[in-house]
C-alpha cells in the first residue's frame, strides 16, 4: 500500500494530519514521542481509535512503546491499531511488516481549490443549529446502528473549529447528510452520506457544494476529505466535483495469536 503514495511534501501532509485531527477528535489523546495515541470509548471508528506516527525518523524503542500503546489501547477495549501516513515512513512499514501486521482500510485524502464555477454558483444553505436533530438524520441516511448515537454526538461536539451540520430534507426525511468543519483556510468533510434509495440523483453533490459555499464565505480557500480507496461511488462524486487525491494512508493489525 504504501508505494501508492503520490509524492506530496510532509509538511502538506503534516498539516492536513494536524487539520483532521481538530476536525474529528478522539476523546482522549496521549503522545509517545511524535505518535499520536488516539482513544475514543464512545465510537469504535478506526481513525478515532489509532497511534498515528508524525515523524519518519522517530523509530527508537518500537517493541516497548508498541507494548504500552497495547495497554492503553486494551484498557479501552480497542484493538491495537496503526493509522500509517506519509509521514510514518518506510521503515517503521517495513518493521510492521516483518512482524506479520496486516494492512487494510487504505484511504485517499483528497483536495480542491473552492475558487471555482461549481461552489460560486452553488444554492446558499444555512446550517442545521440542533445537533441532535443533525444526528438522527446522519443515522439515518448511513443506516447506523443506533447504539453508536451517543458517541457520534460526542465527538461533533467536541469540535473545536466552526462546523457546519448540513442536511438536505425532503417532507422532513433526510436525504442527505455532511458535516462542514471549517478551520482557517481549511474546509473539511465529515459523515457524508445519501440515504440508500435516493443515491445517484444528485442530492450530495447539492448538498456538498451548499457546505463547500458556506466555508468559501468564512474565509476557507481549499476543500479536503477521506475517502475509502475501495468507495467507488464516493470516489466518482468527488472527480466530478474537482477533487484530486493529495496522500493515502492505510491501518495496520497485529494478527491475533
Amino acid at each position: 500500500m504504501p508505494d501508492k503514495q503520490p509524492k506530496t511534501g510532509l509538511s502538506t501532509v503534516r498539516r492536513f494530519e494536524a487539520a483532521g485531527f481538530r476536525a474529528w477528535p478522539a476523546s482522549a489523546v496521549h503522545y509517545d514521542g511524535t505518535w499520536v495515541v488516539r482513544l475514543t470509548a464512545g465510537h469504535p471508528a478506526k481513525r478515532l481509535n489509532s497511534i498515528n506516527p508524525l515523524d519518519p525518523g522517530d523509530l527508537h524503542d518500537l517493541a516497548d512503546r508498541i507494548m504500552r500503546a497495547g495497554r492503553r489501547f486494551d484498557a479501552y477495549g480497542r484493538p491495537l491499531t496503526f493509522r500509517l501516513s506519509p509521514l510514518a515512513g518506510r521503515k517503521l512499514v517495513r518493521h510492521l511488516d516483518n512482524e506479520g501486521w496486516t494492512a487494510f482500510g487504505e484511504s485517499i485524502v483528497m483536495q480542491l481549490d473552492l475558487d471555482n464555477e461549481a461552489v460560486h454558483g452553488a444554492m446558499d444553505q444555512i446550517p442545521m443549529k440542533d445537533m441532535s436533530r443533525f444526528v438522527g438524520a446522519a443515522m439515518t441516511t448511513q443506516a447506523a446502528d443506533p447504539a453508536l448515537r451517543p458517541g457520534l454526538s460526542e465527538v461533533i461536539g467536541a469540535i473545536q473549529p466552526e462546523a457546519g451540520l448540513f442536511v438536505l430534507e425532503q417532507e422532513e426525511k433526510p436525504l442527505a447528510t455532511a458535516i462542514c468543519v471549517h478551520d482557517g483556510d481549511l474546509a473539511g468533510l465529515f459523515e457524508v452520506a445519501t440515504a440508500a434509495a435516493e443515491r445517484g440523483k444528485g442530492h450530495g453533490r447539492r448538498l456538498l457544494l451548499s457546505a463547500l459555499k458556506w466555508a468559501r464565505l468564512r474565509g476557507a480557500r481549499r476543500a479536503w476529505l477521506q475517502v475509502e480507496a475501495d468507495n467507488f461511488a464516493a470516489l466518482r462524486l468527488y472527480g466530478t466535483l474537482g477533487f484530486e487525491e493529495l496522500y493515502r494512508y492505510h491501518y495496520r493489525r497485529k494478527p491475533e495469536a
